[in-house]
């Protein structure tokens, strides 16, 4: 019996997030292929509310709530974001908009570089953090969160990544997160273990003809 792919909203309208979602849960083969990931872009339009919380938790639940009550869908969202160590954990929530303004990716990684000029090697950990959240039209909420430790570079390598990802080295790597092969960062992310531990609860949205 043939399989109706389930529509699911994430509540982005960065294309790239999208194709991302859609890698991380094509892989391996299973739920990912009966799902038809739908953008922002694909809905109509809804007033948007700033991220205000305290967490990437209440961010990502605060942005799916939203898109589940504006568009009737099952909706996905998620709030990340880079904790270094020796900057007490931030950026963290603030990690778009660390220089000032939200998704300026250049100024941002050049002012964290900046804070951490003085800080040796060996004392720069960092992880990239992930929480992401479902919610369904009728109030159910799942949420997960995935970490990412390495540590950071003093001088950015790489073209694959975007945000943070040229000056961040996975633990065991030589390779920042921005030379790794879109395979190998969804394999080991932050975004890529919260989502895939979104699986099980995407698998009932899954329905037969």
């Amino acid at each position: 019996m043939s399989r109706k792919p389930a529509r699911v909203l994430l509540a982005t309208r960065n294309p790239g997030k999208i194709v991302e979602l859609r890698r991380i849960l094509a892989e391996p083969p299973g739920v990912g292929d009966q799902l038809e990931i739908l953008g922002l872009d694909d809905v109509p339009a809804y007033a948007q509310a700033p991220e205000t919380g305290a967490t990437f938790e209440e961010n990502a639940l605060a942005k799916a709530r939203e898109a589940a009550a504006a568009s009737g869908l099952p909706s996905l969202a998620d709030d990340s974001g880079l904790s270094v160590d020796a900057l007490g954990g931030m950026p963290g929530v603030l990690s778009a908009r660390w220089a000032g303004r939200h998704g300026d990716d250049l100024a941002n990684l050049q002012l964290v570089l900046g804070q951490l000029a003085d800080v040796p090697d060996g004392r720069r950990g960092a992880a990239f953090v992930c929480a992401a959240a479902l919610v369904m039209p009728d109030g159910a909420e799942t949420v997960t969160r995935g970490e990412w430790r390495g540590e950071l570079v003093r001088a950015p390598r790489g073209t694959n990544g975007f945000g943070y990802d040229p000056i961040f080295v996975p633990a065991g790597e030589r390779r920042t997160s921005a030379e790794l092969t879109p395979a190998e960062k969804d394999a080991a992310s932050h975004r890529g273990r919260a989502f895939r531990a979104l699986r099980p609860a995407l698998t009932k949205l899954v329905v037969e003809d």
